[in-house]
């Protein structure tokens, strides 16, 4: 199959704990993932004490000799510090595979020009240094694309950003004299308004009682600027005045003030300084998505409402955040926040966006859409437990064979599994797996006969093996 022609710089930049780190010593402390995720957790656990960050770091390195060495390559997660998310390989072989874009392969020298830019970055950090970082290697990176070819001199950058990724980009663009050189900036589920799947991290810590995993990464998770930054920057608890902001509301357990204080400073610069650059958001729709909460013993108790409104989102941040930058995002997924930079329909989208010529449609979207609930965190012996919504709008809404489909990442786990969902009624669908083995799991969810309707689920499931040390 001919490759779509592209003479532009594309650069990916994946989310938080999307980057691998490693020492002063090159021992890599942060990038185990797929098969030996559980076991990639437990080694990070050795190094926690001495990757937590000092309280006035700001916008610094701190200078520990940590380093980044990649993105993520599969399944990854790191409990009470971020989500369940799929790797950004798949993502970067389907660029390869369908665009003129390579890149630059291990054992090449620097000076080997390269269009398509995986931007790995220390995630524990700011996002204003890591937006610096980011300046630094376009500057080098489109220079010597731009300096390779007579055709490429007027090359620009698309970049394509998951989750935080989206503000450290957002950053250099709007901040650091970015759309100069930006064509465009794609985002999927970045949280321009925050999210509060963050701030449930720093107040509640990790859920107790996670299979037998001792490992406790809460003080590491409460010393981090990045984290702090992805906490709502919108209205979101609420009081008996009506929703406050959470700098409104003092005294929360296990916020540090100054870096709440330093994130709302970092959100309401990239708002007063609109650069004009082009976006587009892809946002993650109709799946049950924490946007407000309320205190109760000192623990935030999420709901999937505000002001009594159910507007969804890709389950881990709301669509009012996901598409704050436009009036109206382009593509809007039933996809979980996890999986989007996997998701077949968003990379129809992007074919739309980085192919020349006028877009047409290859299959966004379908006529079936289904919101998935279901944990992401599962202990040993625990069933796994889903629930699927279609809205009414749907044709035969309550008449639909809904599939689930269970596979370990990597062989990790056991059996792939299967199962019909029992119906409900009223558009609603259930079932359960009573038992998984240990490790992560991708769960496709697909309406029968609706292939574009699926949505992919990940779980990470604990065992005896990821406690010892």
């Amino acid at each position: 199959m001919a490759r779509e022609r592209t003479n532009d710089l594309v650069v990916v930049v994946p989310g938080i704990l999307g980057s691998r780190l490693a020492d002063s010593d090159g021992k890599e402390i942060w990038g185990l993932s797929g098969s030996a995720l559980l076991r990639g957790i437990r080694t990070f656990g050795g190094s926690v004490k001495r990757l937590t960050l000092p309280p006035d770091i700001g916008d610094d390195h701190p200078g520990d000799g940590v380093r980044t060495v990649g993105v993520m390559r599969d399944v990854h997660a790191l409990p009470g510090v971020g989500p369940v998310i799929d790797g950004y390989t798949g993502l970067l072989d389907w660029l390869e595979q369908h665009f003129t874009v390579r890149r630059r392969q291990p054992g090449e020298p620097d000076s080997t020009p390269a269009n398509l830019v995986a931007f790995a970055y220390d995630w524990r950090l700011s996002c204003r240094y890591n937006a610096a970082r980011l300046k630094a290697r376009i500057d080098e990176e489109l220079g010597r694309w731009r300096d390779s070819a007579p055709e490429r001199s007027e090359a620009r950058v698309v970049f394509i950003c998951h989750s935080m990724g989206g503000l450290v980009t957002r950053h250099y663009v709007e901040v650091l004299g970015g759309a100069e050189t930006a064509r465009e900036v794609i985002t999927l589920g970045t949280p321009y308004r925050g999210s509060l799947d963050a701030l449930l991290y720093l107040v509640n810590g990790l859920r107790r009682g996670w299979g037998p995993l001792s490992l406790d990464l809460t003080a590491f998770a409460r010393s981090l600027p990045s984290l702090h930054q992805l906490t709502p920057d919108y209205a979101c608890l609420q009081s008996p005045g009506g929703l406050r902001y959470t700098r409104e509301l003092p005294g929360l357990p296990g916020l540090d003030p100054e870096l709440l204080k330093d994130a709302a400073a970092f959100h309401t610069r990239l708002r007063e300084r609109p650069s004009g650059a082009a976006y587009l958001p892809i946002v993650g729709v109709l799946q049950p998505t924490p946007t407000t909460a309320g205190l109760s013993d000192e623990l935030l108790l999420p709901l999937n409402t505000i002001d009594g409104i159910d507007e969804g989102g890709d389950g881990r941040v709301p669509r009012l955040s996901a598409g704050a930058p436009v009036p109206k995002a382009v593509h809007t997924p039933c996809e979980q926040h996890g999986s989007l930079q996997s998701n077949a329909g968003v990379r129809a989208a992007l074919w739309n966006r980085l192919a020349p010529g006028v877009p047409y449609h290859r299959g966004v979207g379908g006529s079936v859409q289904l919101g998935v609930q279901a944990p992401e965190l599962l202990g040993p012996g625990e069933a796994y437990d889903i629930a699927v919504t279609v809205p009414d709008s749907v044709r035969d809404h309550d008449e639909l064979a809904v599939r689930a489909t269970v596979t370990p990442v990597d062989g990790a786990g056991g059996r792939e599994e299967s199962q019909t969902l029992r119906n409900l009624g009223d558009g609603r669908y259930a079932t359960s797996f009573p038992r998984l083995g240990p490790g992560p799991y991708r769960v496709a969810v697909v309406a029968a006969g609706q292939t574009d309707s699926t949505v992919t689920a990940l779980v990470l499931v604990s065992g005896p093996e990821a406690g010892d040390e």
